[in-house]
């Protein structure tokens, strides 16, 4: 099937979207952020279309403007660490854009954040104490003195930061273990309210069976009772008229 115009224009903003993300960019920059929020309403459009593309073409769009749109979250942090903490969840696509890209263009992204937010945490493990060093030894070249307060402040620096990664691992593990516990009781519920339908369905089966016999049986003995009733009516009216033959007959001999 043939793309409509909307997914034709959706497809060009999305590799411009891509270039600029592959570029270096300056803080105040703002294009990449509009353009992806104009993405997010294309992107919601096709979805509405009737003529819209495959789910798997959607899903694929979806996961594009998705990652940029974390990219560009993870951008705003300003901690290198928690950078390359949001970096790791991102999700970049799986097909190329265009076909004149042998990998995803996201994916080049990512690995190029990656590195360059890897780079950032090196130089702010390693370069201020390094700078904080030169400032104080000058010329004259480090004293063991020195070299003993850089170093405590390098370890102050990495156990700070391995402080940090433990928390946020503790968070991840905790959310994990909340997750499967309501998991688990949403499932014990189901399968409760599964088997008391399951119970009432089966109920209401025999209910109804019984129900139609007893409606049987109503039946059965509504016909014997006007059977019987009919029967009664005629011996009666029966009855009547021979006494009546018989009172006409007996009347004048008694006369």
């Amino acid at each position: 099937m043939a793309a409509s115009r909307l997914e034709l224009n959706l497809v060009r903003l999305l590799c411009r979207c891509e270039a600029m993300a592959a570029e270096k960019r300056d803080p105040d920059e703002w294009r990449l952020e509009k353009y992806v929020g104009a993405l997010e309403d294309m992107l919601q459009a096709l979805k509405a279309q009737a003529s819209k593309p495959a789910s798997e073409v959607l899903n694929e769009y979806s996961r594009k403007v998705d990652f940029l749109k974390g990219m560009l979250q993870a951008e705003k942090l300003t901690s290198s660490s928690e950078k390359a903490l949001a970096n790791q969840f991102l999700a970049p696509g799986r097909v190329p854009t265009t076909a004149r890209e042998r990998v995803p263009a996201t994916k080049t992204v990512h690995l190029q954040s990656r590195a360059r937010y890897t780079s950032e945490m090196r130089s702010e493990l390693l370069g201020t104490p390094e700078l904080d060093v030169r400032k104080r030894t000058g010329a004259s070249g480090p004293t063991p003195r020195d070299e003993k307060q850089s170093a405590a402040e390098l370890d102050l620096v990495l156990q700070r930061h391995q402080n940090l990664q433990e928390k946020l691992a503790e968070e991840m593990l905790g959310l994990a273990r909340s997750l499967k516990t309501n998991t688990l009781a949403a499932q014990s519920v189901i399968k409760k309210d599964n088997q008391t339908l399951s119970h009432s369905l089966k109920m209401a089966d025999q209910n109804l069976e019984k129900l139609k016999t007893e409606s049987e049986r109503l039946e059965q003995h509504t016909q014997k009772s006007v059977n019987w009733l009919l029967w009664a009516m005629l011996i009666v009216v029966c009855f009547i008229f021979i006494s009546m033959i018989l009172f006409i007959r007996i009347m004048p001999k008694l006369k």
